[in-house]
């Protein structure tokens, strides 16, 4: 499999032949003001350009939006991406949102859901702790990530926008991924911390699964992610997971 890191969670997926664009957030820097009650929130939208050009996101055989929030399915890719594509989503509330914009091949993602023989199995997160979820989970909602299937490749497990929790390490434990991807750039709510995984969250799930490889996602463009590149990967030297730990630049290709 390849793996391309474009921007924020969105990733470019080649495994077992297809081609998947996951969580796409495609407008121009800047495009979007910064979210309100967040840190940092001064700050626009994507806060980093594109490294690639937008056409070449949009030759794929199937996008994946594990859920709606702005910074992973934005107006950019409602406008411009083929509306004949395959679109997973996590349950039937977001495969409306999606065909309101026109899309005609919506598909909700299951335990089995097959696609040209790769086997997608959504699994379940939290975005942010119990405190941040009571306070306001009406506007973190619900998140999904999915596990990737094949018999010629490693299995991968995307955890989608999640602190490390129960949901997490049951995916672990049933699924045993070869690779995992971590939406991982510390995002902060005021007062309410955290609502994707903190540095301290990334070696939870080493510990939890020491010979997988894990994917650092999600870091350096949008305005609450407070985590950087340079940051996780000394953390990673310090505690011992460096060579389980790969954190791609923005347009970067992992093989794997």
């Amino acid at each position: 499999m390849q793996i391309q890191q474009i921007r924020n969670a969105t990733l470019k997926l080649s495994y077992a032949g297809k081609t998947f664009l996951i969580d796409p957030m495609l407008a121009v820097q800047g495009a979007y003001p910064g979210l309100e009650g967040t840190l940092n929130s001064e700050r626009r939208n994507p806060t980093v350009a594109l490294p690639i050009p937008l056409d070449a996101l949009l030759a794929v055989d199937a996008v994946i939006v594990t859920h709606t929030h702005l910074d992973h399915w934005d107006e950019v890719a409602r406008q411009q991406l083929p509306k004949t594509l395959p679109i997973f989503v996590q349950h039937d509330a977001d495969a409306q949102l999606v065909k309101s914009s026109g899309f005609m091949d919506v598909r909700v993602m299951t335990a089995n859901t097959g696609f040209e023989g790769v086997t997608l199995t959504k699994t379940t997160g939290q975005h942010g702790s119990d405190a941040a979820m009571a306070a306001i989970g009406e506007i973190l909602g619900e998140v999904s990530g999915v596990v990737f299937r094949h018999p010629d490749e490693k299995t991968l497990y995307l955890a989608g926008d999640t602190v490390y929790n129960a949901h997490v390490e049951q995916a672990l434990s049933a699924h045993r991924p070869d690779i995992v991807v971590l939406n991982c750039g510390d995002a902060q709510v005021l007062g309410l911390g955290a609502i994707i995984m903190n540095k301290e969250d990334v070696l939870a799930v080493h510990r939890a699964t020491p010979t997988a490889t894990l994917v650092a996602s999600h870091m350096e463009a949008v305005n609450h992610s407070v985590l950087s590149r340079s940051e996780l990967r000394a953390f990673a030297v310090e505690q011992g997971f460096a060579a389980q730990l790969l954190v791609p630049e923005d347009g970067q290709v992992l093989a794997l």
